[in-house]
């Protein structure tokens, strides 16, 4: 395929836009402070050994620019928090009351966007509890192509509770509880009955729910390990969306009234089994699960208002339906140490998903009285799979290795049509394809402290199912390290190729990432630690459409195109070297080039224009930080940090661009007592 881009209409690959600002926050923020306060052995109380400090502090944020954009990205705020807290309490012969050990640790208690608390109390031999709870805020403006019309400012909150009886003998029940929300508002749009360009901004109220509970057990006998577990899930959506006063369109358009409800209930109980066991020259490890899906739905939207052309609207769109899921998949996996420098590895896994449901459809406009009606039935999915490996060790410093896959995945699917006798009645449709891929690589020290890793894979697939699926393709992984005394170097090269032809279209996909990292300790107490990395991507693929006023016609033969250059730089220098102060500068860019272009060229149609507009995304991406941490007293520590953020985009979407610039910082106490 040509990869001449003056020559192609192209869009890109969406979901690759967020990876530009994703990688930039490689860079730590400057909270919370990893110094230490209070005496690393802890104190003594009763017959307990405890250790404890605690971060209070206050961070403050001052943003410019498109704040939506920053909220998405960083979303730190003005106000106190906990920034940081760990208590741990050990008794000291192994024998307490009634608990030996108890630990807990929190971060970004108050206001933080992100916040965690992680607690664990046992006492040996008889039980042993974890609990884990975290708060994320998200907010998202939504792409600039919305005009602001479709956002979130959503929490997500999730804890899991675990609790394990008898944890040190050989037989442990086990048993366990974890729970999800999201909720929050949010805007979407909706066009309804005006299908030429009007659209109305709706009023979204988000809330979902899922719950699960878990028993179990462990058992040693012999040389064998043994897990059973059962599983219970259920997760539940009430979410809903309406207009809260009449919006008007394209004069005399107005959407008078809407209510949607889209309640959705849905459990999964399981199971999930585990045998390993363990000889001199022999492991086996077995594992199957099946899981059985169930879900309901019923969405429902009411719409009455009039349409471009003056006429009443009043319509109501019904989807409704149950399905169940079922999933069995198991695994085997055995190894083979026929000599003490050969290790086999053979591994058979075999998949089984079945959707199966009457799921409808149904489009009524109470003004006309007409009726649509679509059903879905069936879809199946069987995959099999088999993988060997083996390893030779020459050496302790030299072992090589290679294996084969092969994978053999059917996919089946049933539709019923509006009535007995349409078009879509009874139609089915199976497609098989195989993969066929080989690896191998190397270990090697040729020198002290040098390590050489190198790999590769080649894979083939006779009939991919989709254009992004892989059928020729390719993956070459290396890497170099050297160690010595309180130096470490580092090298590293990736790279994937997939090219992929269907009967609808055509595929393929580059990446290709460098990557070295240095770091260094110096005996004064001052580190630095560097690390560069360059990747590249670029994809290209067919796509179709319909387009064309008055009547839509199908626009064939044209590519989606999406080219990235990222450049990543990390820089970390700390001085620990000052008798009360330590301090730690750090630095993060990243930029992406893009394809190389620095502005939009107008193109000869409108169409054409927003095509070319999203091909690549160039963007400069950085962010310094400072750090200074006092020591007061042996217990007291005053902490202050500082950290800009600035992002830039050379052009946006559509030429709106979504850059913006933030100082933030904190200032806080550690104190142990």
């Amino acid at each position: 395929m040509s990869r001449d881009l003056s020559l192609m209409t192209r869009i890109p690959a969406a979901l690759f836009i967020l990876l530009a600002p994703a990688i930039a926050f490689a860079q730590p923020t400057p909270t919370p402070t990893d110094e230490q306060v209070g005496p690393p052995a802890g104190e003594t109380y009763a017959k307990y050994n405890v250790t404890q400090s605690w971060e209070l502090g206050y961070r403050f944020a001052s943003i410019g620019g498109n704040e939506g954009k920053y909220r998405s990205d960083v979303n730190y705020r003005n106000g106190v928090r906990l920034l940081d807290s760990s208590l741990a309490i050990h008794s000291l012969e192994g024998h307490g009351h009634w608990f030996d050990e108890l630990v807990l640790t929190t971060a970004g208690l108050g206001n933080d966007p992100y916040q965690s608390a992680i607690f664990r109390v046992q006492k040996n031999r008889v039980y042993r509890y974890d609990m884990l709870w975290r708060s994320n805020d998200y907010f998202n403006p939504g792409l600039t192509v919305a005009s602001g019309k479709h956002l979130e400012d959503t929490t997500h909150r999730w804890q899991d509770h675990d609790l394990t009886l008898l944890p040190q003998s050989a037989f442990r029940i086990r048993a366990g509880y974890g729970h999800m929300t999201l909720g929050g508002p949010a805007l979407t749009t909706e066009q309804e009955f005006n299908t030429q360009g009007d659209v109305y901004p709706l009023f979204k109220n988000t809330r979902q729910q899922y719950n699960e509970y878990r028993l179990g057990f462990d058992a040693k006998f012999s040389a064998f390990r043994l897990t059973v577990q059962r599983r219970w899930e259920y997760f539940r959506e009430d979410s809903s969306a309406s207009v809260t006063s009449p919006e008007s369109g394209t004069a005399p358009a107005v959407l008078r009234s809407f209510a949607s409800g889209a309640p959705y209930r849905g459990r999964t109980p399981s199971w999930m089994g585990n045998l390993t066991g363990e000889f001199k020259w022999l492991t086996i490890n077995a594992r199957a699960s099946y899981s059985g899906g169930t879900g309901t739905f019923v969405q429902n939207e009411i719409a009455a208002g009039t349409d471009r052309f003056g006429n009443s609207q009043n319509q109501q769109i019904v989807v409704a339906g149950n399905g169940d899921r079922p999933v069995l998949t198991g695994d085997l996996n055995v190894t083979l140490f026929p000599t003490s420098r050969l290790t086999v590895i053979e591994n058979l896994s075999a998949a089984n998903t079945r959707m199966v449901g009457n799921n409808l459809f149904s489009s009524f406009n109470n003004g006309t009285f007409s009726f649509a009606t679509v059903n879905f039935q069936f879809l199946g999915i069987r995959l099999l799979t088999n993988a060997t490996d083996v390893r030779y060790r020459f050496s302790k410093k030299l072992d090589i290795f290679g294996g084969f896959r092969y994978a053999d995945r059917v996919i089946r699917s049933n539709e019923a049509g509006a009535a007995a006798g349409s078009a879509l009645s009874g139609l089915s449709a199976q497609q098989s394809n195989q993969t066929d891929a080989g690896v191998a690589g190397i270990n090697w020290m040729p020198i002290s402290g040098l390590r050489l890793h190198v790999e590769g894979e080649l894979g083939r697939n006779d009939h991919p199912f989709v254009p992004i699926s892989l059928r020729n393709y390719h993956s070459i992984r290396a890497r170099a390290q050297y160690r010595k005394k309180n130096i470490a170097l580092g090298s590293g090269y990736q790279e994937n190729y997939n090219n992929n032809s269907i009967v609808v279209t055509s595929y393929s996909s580059r990446a290709r990432n460098y990557s070295a990292d240095a770091s260094w300790t110096a005996k004064s107490g001052i580190s630095f630690n560097a690390d560069y990395s360059r990747l590249h991507m670029d994809t290209v693929g067919g796509i179709a459409f319909f387009a064309g006023a008055p009547r839509s016609s199908l626009v064939p033969n044209l590519y989606s195109v999406y080219v990235s250059n990222i450049h990543s730089l990390n820089l970390g220098i700390r001085f620990a070297a000052m008798k009360h102060a330590d301090i730690y500068l750090g630095y993060n860019l990243t930029k992406d080039n893009g394809d190389g272009r620095s502005s939009l060229i107008p193109q000869a149609t409108a169409a054409a224009q927003v095509f070319y507009n999203v091909q690549t995304f160039p963007l400069t991406y950085q962010t310094p930080l400072v750090r200074l941490s006092v020591k007061l007293n042996e217990k007291l520590r005053w902490n202050a940090g500082y950290q800009y953020y600035g992002y830039h985009e050379e052009f946006g979407v559509l030429s709106q661009d979504q850059n913006y610039r933030a100082n933030t910082g904190y200032t806080s106490l550690l104190w142990a007592f």
